[in-house]
């Protein structure tokens, strides 16, 4: 309605798009901000501060399980909110349990690899993984393409 002020939601989509971040950022940064005030049973986030954020962080290791990089996206998304849209800047260094990070060797195809992956492509399947390789795109960027 006009003249109505957006929900706190809202104003986090308004200043997502204003700041022009993806809409995959977008999407999972409203998911974060939603859970974070759903595991304080509804509370604003301007009634919470640093227990709370470290009380829902070491439930996302702890219960959830979730990779260091979801852990990371979930804070991200929180701190988002606290800064740009309510104003409050998080002048205090949290303590929680940091989810752990997977050990892995990084896998690279060879040329010969690379060009049997191409080779049992066909149709668009091709042309996309063709030009994720050639540009180094990311999936979602080659496929919005």
């Amino acid at each position: 309605m006009p003249g109505e002020s957006p929900t706190l939601l809202g104003q986090l989509q308004n200043v997502l798009r204003r700041k022009h971040y993806s809409p995959h950022t977008e999407e999972r940064y409203l998911y974060w901000v939603r859970h974070f005030i759903r595991f304080h049973a509804g509370r604003h986030p301007r009634l919470m501060g640093k227990p709370e954020i470290e009380a829902y962080l070491d439930h996302l290791a702890k219960e959830r399980k979730v990779s260091a990089a979801t852990q990371n996206q979930a804070l991200n998304a929180i701190v988002f909110l606290y800064k740009a849209v309510l104003g409050q800047s998080l002048e205090f260094r949290l303590d929680y349990l940091r989810a752990r990070r997977p050990k892995r060797l990084p896998t690279v195809l060879g040329r010969e690899e690379i060009l049997r992956v191409l080779g049992a492509l066909y149709g668009r399947n091709r042309l996309v993984a063709q030009i994720m390789y050639g540009s180094g795109l990311r999936l979602a960027e080659a496929v919005r393409l």
